[in-house]
């Protein structure tokens, strides 16, 4: 068997409507990186957007967004550790 130019890893996924297939690849020789991300819906994502026109479709894309970006949010303001030694008269 013939040795690739590249190392290659996939990840599959399989929901139900939807398979996820992440690829990683990376050459032998070199330092660059190729990540690819690839989502098949059934049935296809058209149908679902045409679902969501029925409803507020501003509403749906805000909420996704919502989703996708609330674990990097949440990293921006971590919880402050309680103060040791402070009542809660003192910090009025």
């Amino acid at each position: 068997m013939e040795k690739s130019d590249y190392d290659e890893t996939t990840a599959l996924a399989q929901l139900p409507n939807l398979d996820i297939e992440i690829r990683h690849r990376r050459p032998w020789e070199g330092g660059e990186e190729m990540v690819a991300i690839t989502l098949r819906a059934r049935p296809s994502f058209d149908a679902l957007f045409n679902l969501s026109e029925a409803g507020n479709p501003m509403l749906f894309w805000m909420r996704a967004m919502e989703a996708a970006w609330s674990p990097w949010l949440r990293l921006m303001n971590p919880p402050r550790p309680p103060e040791l030694g402070r009542d809660d008269k003192s910090a009025r």
